[in-house]
């Protein structure tokens, strides 16, 4: 009896169709790995949750998620260096929003499925 995958059964690509020769370059895979990763995380969904509604202060997102100010701040500068979301200063409070229109879709779309 012959066991499934021996070499005699081996795929060869010569006796597959073309499926095209489309490879992203390796620093897009890199990039889309971060990017997961970066999203991969619950404390950081529902951040970026909270931001599809619209620009949120820190404070305001430790509320609403009641985390710590200085954890709110640190997943926010992790989503931020992924080019995630955005920040801008007004006075004393520091505004963050979502500036990956394509995470922001990822994210509803993982959230609808649900």
């Amino acid at each position: 009896m012959k066991r499934r995958g021996s070499s005699s059964e081996a795929c060869a690509p010569s006796g597959h169709a073309a499926v095209g020769d489309h490879v992203a370059p390796q620093r897009a895979v890199e990039r889309a790995a971060a990017l997961f990763r970066a999203l991969g995380d619950v404390s950081r969904i529902r951040l970026v949750e909270r931001l599809l509604s619209g620009d949120r202060c820190v404070g305001d997102l430790a509320s609403e998620t009641a985390t710590p100010m200085s954890t709110v701040s640190q997943q926010l500068r992790l989503l931020r260096a992924e080019g995630i979301v955005s920040r801008r200063r007004v006075g004393k409070h520091i505004y963050y929003a979502l500036a990956d229109d394509a995470a922001s879709e990822w994210v509803r779309a993982a959230l609808e499925r649900s």
